[in-house]
């Protein structure tokens, strides 16, 4: 699996014509059916040259693709920052849950993007689906627990992940369904530990049940 970046898309510069192009595709498909919107139209309302962009990406897939992937190595980075020093398995992977959710919540355009807007068939064929940074750091920090007994060892990591990455994008999707009126990351706590009731060895459930008789 290639490292992120190792394709054309992180070639992008931080000029004022991929900032307008990058500001024009939030606007457009966080709001807009992806098949409903053409190249030229994008290259029109960024105020850019249509050539310009077909020389950069080809397509609109391409396109979109190559901002996306950017955007969520963003998020990858702020996990790996907020990371260093933590030592605490359940404090790790709480403070992966709240990032992704308050990173969502704060760029509640490019997660409609990429939760409501792109075909998903397509995206997974491209090279930006896979953001393996973000996956081998995740998949890491659920193997650590594993191997110290903490998270169920009988669950394939993979599942473990699934579930989680699961639970925020169906989080968001319902948060935007409801008229986004309350703190996405606001529920960080109450769902976390749903999650980590799903995710320990059973031995350790009882914490779980603690914590849910505190909250009634």
């Amino acid at each position: 699996m290639k490292e992120d970046g190792s394709h054309h898309h992180k070639q992008i510069q931080k000029t004022d014509f991929h900032t307008r192009l990058g500001r024009t595709i939030l606007e457009v498909f966080s709001k807009s059916d992806f098949h409903a919107v053409g190249i030229r139209d994008i290259a029109k309302k960024a105020e850019v040259s249509f050539a310009t962009i077909y020389k950069y990406y080809g397509n609109k897939e391409q396109l979109v693709f190559a901002f996306v992937d950017i955007w969520m190595g963003r998020l990858t980075d702020r996990i790996i920052d907020h990371l260093r020093g933590m030592a605490d398995l359940k404090e790790k992977l709480r403070k992966i849950f709240w990032l992704q959710l308050d990173y969502y919540e704060k760029n509640d355009e490019f997660a409609k993007i990429i939760f409501l807007t792109l075909p998903m068939k397509t995206w997974m064929t491209d090279e930006s689906f896979e953001q393996s940074r973000m996956f081998n750091l995740l998949m890491d920090v659920l193997r650590q627990g594993q191997e110290e007994g903490v998270l169920n060892p009988e669950i394939d990591t993979r599942i473990l992940l699934d579930f989680m990455l699961g639970f925020v994008q169906r989080s968001f999707i319902m948060w935007v369904q409801r008229g986004q009126k309350e703190s996405l990351s606001g529920q960080t706590d109450i769902m976390f530990e749903m999650i980590w009731r799903g995710i320990v060895t059973p031995e350790n459930t009882k914490q779980n049940d603690t914590f849910f008789a505190q909250q009634t």
